[in-house]
């Protein structure tokens, strides 16, 4: 049963605003060192599209059944997304790049079609190229002082034009609503004509959000130049601090986040309590989930708290992505859950982060993933406690202490409260792109909560990091639960020939494999 997309009202600024679309409410082996290089400029770049359904008027036969088959398969594998989000607010930060260039248009439209969707979206543009490019046409050069901008009298008039012409942009491409011809044949139009993106603006402050999105012109990549899609918030803070003797932002970052106190982070990753042993961030926690702002470019804030994050290092991009990075950061230390970095450069990529499984973008998250890591030789007693059983009970293959300990750099645990409640192993086939999990296990108090499906998720995602493709495993009883989490059935010649030589056939093992990268989401950007 369908039903109509609600009356919205936008509100867009520019520069240093906020630009809001309402609608009523419906219903985490070691992974590699992290670098931030941008991708060459004069790549080529191939779009990435939501589906692959060509025109419907020509073609047919088995390329037309093909493609609506797979226009299907995307359908249904969003529509968990679709209800999810469904009556969240999005602040959406839109870097200057991306709104002085090619691909701008687009993502308006997919912000117009997801706001349909019922998602309420805050949108804050970037200027600072507009206004740079205003002032060489005029004669004069920007000025910087580290990473701040020097808004001097010509400086503030080519900021409120560069302002002014992006605010009528936005209004301009989300006002007139979805297209109607389409519609045509699902009956009289006449219902949908009302169904536009009212667009209002102002210079807001601030913006109450479930989720922080930043369209950059590139994506985030490793050392090997392979994309990152999911970084752990202790895993970007240490990479920020890594970079802060050759970043002043990420010095920056490092001195709000240690002098201010809102690091939720000890050495282990769990969370800071203070002395009355409620959470760290009790006194921050309003201030950021009530008050995120961006300004044009050239810093962040939150109530008082903050650094900047532009200048001349953020405009050379002579550390990548650095800054957006440590932006995200400083927000998901301040209670933000997921902060999304999404290339707006590949067509359909706020669609394909939004409703696909693995993204296309870099997600960094607080929640998701807190308190898995890598196991440490201090974790073998607790590993142990949780596996002897099911090893007992034959479910799992029995490993003395010696061959566990010799394993224990592959494995990888859920700590709580000083206590391993969930283990896992991955190891990697690199010859083969492939990897075995094997002793998942979680325990029994904290069964039926969904740390198994963490902990598989995680390994997912370290072994896509590792230039994994396909994960495999042997199990004798647990086949259903793996079933329902994408893998199937295979025959024992799908497993590597080198793992194949060490299987206890006695057991009578079942096969099951899963590739990494659906069809759905795969991104066709190659640099």
């Amino acid at each position: 049963m369908a039903s109509s997309p609600p009356a919205a009202t936008a509100r867009v600024a520019a520069a240093e605003g906020v630009s809001t679309t309402k609608g009523s409410r419906g219903g985490g082996g070691a992974e590699p060192a992290r670098s931030l290089r941008l991708p060459p400029s004069n790549g080529t770049r191939r779009g990435v599209r939501c589906s692959a359904v060509g025109n419907p008027g020509g073609g047919g036969g088995c390329g037309g059944a093909a493609a609506g088959e797979e226009f299907v398969g995307f359908f249904r594998e969003a529509w968990p997304y679709i209800r999810g989000h469904r009556g969240s607010t999005f602040v959406v930060v839109i870097s200057s790049e991306v709104v002085s260039g090619p691909h701008f248009d687009g993502i308006l439209q997919d912000i117009s079609l997801l706001h349909g969707l019922g998602i309420q979206f805050v949108l804050v543009p970037g200027t600072h190229v507009q206004i740079d490019k205003l002032l060489t046409e005029r004669g004069r050069m920007a000025k910087y002082v580290g990473q701040y901008r020097v808004t001097d009298s010509d400086s503030l008039e080519a900021a409120m034009e560069a302002a002014g012409r992006i605010r009528l942009t936005i209004e301009a491409k989300l006002s007139p609503g979805p297209p109607m011809l389409n519609l045509r044949r699902h009956g009289t139009i006449g219902r949908w004509h009302g169904l536009v993106d009212n667009v209002a603006s102002g210079n807001f402050l601030g913006a109450k959000a479930d989720k922080l999105i930043c369209i950059v012109d590139g994506q985030i990549f490793d050392e090997h130049g392979r994309a990152i899609h999911f970084m752990s918030l202790e895993e970007a803070d240490m990479l920020i601090r890594k970079r802060a003797k050759q970043s002043d932002i990420a010095a920056n970052y490092v001195k709000v986040v240690d002098e201010e106190g809102i690091s939720h982070l000890h050495e282990d990753g769990e969370p800071s309590l203070n002395g009355n042993g409620s959470g760290h961030l009790d006194a921050y926690a309003t201030s950021f989930k009530n008050g995120l702002g961006f300004n044009n470019g050239n810093g962040i804030y939150s109530g008082e708290q903050g650094f900047a994050i532009g200048g001349e290092e953020r405009l050379g991009r002579s550390n990548g992505y650095l800054s957006e990075l440590a932006a995200a950061a400083f927000v998901c230390h301040g209670g933000v859950q997921r902060v999304h970095i999404i290339d707006g450069t590949v067509d359909g990529s706020l669609l394909l982060e939004l409703f696909t499984r693995d993204g296309t973008g870099t997600m960094i998250a607080r929640d998701v993933y807190e308190g898995t890591r890598i196991a440490r030789e201090e974790d073998l007693l607790g590993i142990r406690k949780i596996l002897r059983p099911l090893e007992e009970s034959g479910v799992l293959v029995k490993r003395t202490d010696k061959e566990l300990l010799e394993a224990l750099e592959s494995f990888y645990v859920v700590q709580r409260d000083g206590s391993i409640i969930a283990c896992a192993a991955l190891f990697p086939f690199p010859e083969d792109k492939s990897g075995e999990v094997a002793a998942i296990a979680v325990s029994e108090e904290c069964r039926g909560k969904g740390q198994g499906d963490k902990l598989l998720d995680y390994i997912e995602k370290a072994a896509m990091a590792l230039g994994l493709e396909k994960l495999f495993l042997l199990t004798t009883r647990t086949a259903d639960w793996f079933v329902r989490r994408g893998f199937s059935e295979c025959s024992i010649e799908s497993i590597p020939e080198q793992r194949r030589k060490r299987i206890n056939l006695s057991r009578g093992s079942k096969y099951y494999i899963k590739q990494l990268q659906p069809k759905h989401a795969r991104s066709s950007d190659k640099y």
